[in-house]
């Protein structure tokens, strides 16, 4: 093995160190101190986060099956910031259970599939990466066994993968009976456009919908989201989500590059429905987590009306969007996991007069929920209003009408939220919630993140850099 084959595969030979390690703790009985455990193993996370920023080359390996540019590196440190985070805001809640080492070895092991994923260069590279990333997930969904709701989630998670991966398979089957190889440069040059390669089209998209919760292929998620931990519900959402996202981008502009006239109106109704009964959805849940759940839903579709721009600029606003989602999201579920972990209560009521009884957690939740509806100055109106203008690019006009109806409808929904910590009077007072210093820190990054990054040019301007279109 040379340096280059070290070099290149620099991200998944730490991940493998980092589990290696892990095990080893595990066999020496390092869970017996679990606080200074869990600290070693934050700060273990942080060194994979710094070392991912050191710069590397780009090139292929194993005859194309495996390759790496700047790009997927972004997109693989953007993945090991949010993992960090969410270790980050889980910290209280692993210091109550058992079996530490364990959530981090499957999360991490999850997190290889997703780096596998993402540098594939072949269709069944790339189907490896996808189930060694969605396996683990199943068991930690499921991690809170004594719960009713946790089991059956992981049940729902496992036949709803399940079926998603036959559906894709049976579209990987079909390309290759179209074009006679799985090579993403080969099926590129020679892709032609026919009932077949249609097919395996509509196939592969299915089984790419089923993980990203794309409506319809979206039932699974809101009771997988409501029967996880909150951590792990975290981890769903913006990690597993964020990875796919990535993937199929990369595969709709690389494999199905030529197939766009074919392509872009299915994408954009699909984004039209997903927005719609995302937002819908959402108007009646009681739920908190239910209630992301359905908000994630509907950002996808925002992020279908992003990708259907098919250029270079759809590209840089894809992944400007995760990242800024990413910061949203772990900071929301991080409120969350703390009132959870408090009092074990995750509707909408617990959070009543939250402002008055602490009013830190509230800030930094309804921050997050302004960025998730775009509202300005919040990074997450820059994300917006970067995809939407990516869709412009394609003339999607009636897109464009749809996703601005939808802005206006999630942002009741994040007010609703809002008005029930400010406003509203709790009929049992909450009381101060404890928080710790590693949830303080991943909340004041991701706050911060919120506030500043629209207004760093740079940022953006790095990312589209590094981009490509169709």
């Amino acid at each position: 093995m040379n340096l280059e084959t070290l070099s290149l595969l620099r991200f998944e030979w730490v991940i493998i160190g980092i589990i290696f390690v892990l095990l080893v703790m595990k066999l020496a009985d390092a869970d017996a101190k679990v606080k200074p455990m869990l600290t070693a193993i934050n700060v273990i996370l942080l060194a994979n986060f710094l070392l991912g920023l050191v710069p590397m080359s780009d090139g292929s390996l194993f005859n194309n099956f495996f390759r790496s540019t700047s790009l997927i590196v972004l997109q693989k440190n953007i993945l090991n910031l949010g993992v960090l985070l969410i270790s980050l805001t889980a910290y209280r809640y692993l210091s109550n259970i058992k079996n530490q080492i364990e959530y981090y070895i499957l999360m991490l092991t999850s997190l290889l599939g997703m780096f596998v994923m993402i540098s594939s260069g072949h269709v069944l590279m790339l189907y490896l990466g996808l189930e060694m990333s969605t396996i683990p997930v199943a068991a930690l969904v499921n991690y809170n066994r004594k719960q009713r709701n946790s089991s059956e989630a992981g049940l729902k998670l496992i036949f709803s993968s399940a079926f998603s991966t036959g559906v894709l398979l049976f579209g990987i089957s079909m390309l290759y009976g179209a074009v006679g190889s799985l090579d993403f440069t080969t099926i590129a040059c020679n892709l032609e456009v026919n009932a077949l390669t249609l097919m395996a089209f509509a196939f592969i998209l299915g089984g790419f919908a089923f993980k990203m919760s794309v409506v319809p292929f979206h039932l699974w998620t809101a009771d997988v989201y409501e029967g996880a931990p909150v951590s792990i519900t975290s981890f769903l959402s913006v990690i597993s989500k964020g990875s796919v996202i990535f993937v199929f981008m990369s595969a709709l502009y690389s494999l199905f590059g030529h197939m766009e006239e074919a392509w872009l109106y299915i994408v954009s109704i699909l984004a039209i429905i997903t927005m719609t009964v995302g937002n819908l959805f959402t108007l009646r849940q009681q739920n908190i987590k239910r209630l992301l759940a359905f908000s994630s839903i509907t950002q996808v579709g925002f992020v279908l009306v992003g990708i259907a721009g098919a250029s270079a600029m759809a590209n840089s606003s894809v992944i400007y969007f995760v990242l800024i989602y990413v910061l949203s999201n772990v900071a929301a579920f991080g409120v969350i996991g703390a009132i959870s972990d408090t009092n074990g209560n995750e509707t909408l009521s617990a959070y009543k007069g939250l402002y008055k009884s602490n009013p830190y957690l509230a800030l930094i939740l309804s921050l997050s929920l302004f960025s998730l509806a775009g509202v300005p100055p919040t990074a997450g109106f820059f994300g917006k209003l970067f995809l939407l203008t990516s869709g412009m690019g394609n003339a999607l006009y009636v897109v464009l009408a749809f996703a601005s109806i939808n802005l206006v409808i999630s942002l009741y929904n994040y007010l609703r939220v809002v008005k029930t910590m400010f406003m509203d009077e709790a009929e049992i007072e909450l009381g101060k919630v404890e928080t710790n210093f590693p949830l303080n820190i991943a909340l004041i990054v991701c706050a911060t993140g919120l506030i500043i990054i629209g207004f760093i040019p740079a940022i953006y301007n790095y990312i589209s850099s590094l981009s490509y279109g169709i």
